[in-house]
């Protein structure tokens, strides 16, 4: 008995995939091709942009976190200097990533917008 519901669940998992490729009463098969790719239509100058101004922003949350971070560490210094100095460096730190990621951002933009007007032919 074991043996003849192993051979019927076996033959049932065989036949599995041509019970997939069946076709519909129609008589046209139900798996039919992808005529169409279901990329963007977006026009590729937008869709890198989007991703640097993506970027970039990220960039700046991770800046102005930095900045916190060196303030909440010399508030809790306690009069500690190298608690301050390490705090100080912090701010420093941020503040330089900060005018660097806006210096990027203007350069980004500027270069977008010049190669938007050369190419909108």
């Amino acid at each position: 008995m074991k043996r003849a519901l192993k051979n019927i669940a076996v033959g049932a998992l065989w036949a599995l995939p041509f019970a997939a490729l069946a076709q519909d009463p129609f008589g046209t098969s139900i798996i039919e091709p992808v005529i169409t790719t279901t990329l963007g239509t977006r026009d590729p100058r937008e869709t890198v942009a989007a991703i640097i101004n993506v970027a970039l922003g990220f960039l700046g949350i991770i800046a102005v976190v930095i900045i916190l971070m060196g303030g909440f560490t010399w508030m809790t210094a306690a009069g500690n200097e190298e608690n301050v100095d390490k705090a100080k460096k912090l701010i420093f730190a941020g503040v330089v990533g900060l005018a660097i990621i806006l210096s990027a951002y203007a350069i980004a933009s500027f270069v977008l917008r010049e190669l938007y007007a050369a190419t909108r032919g």
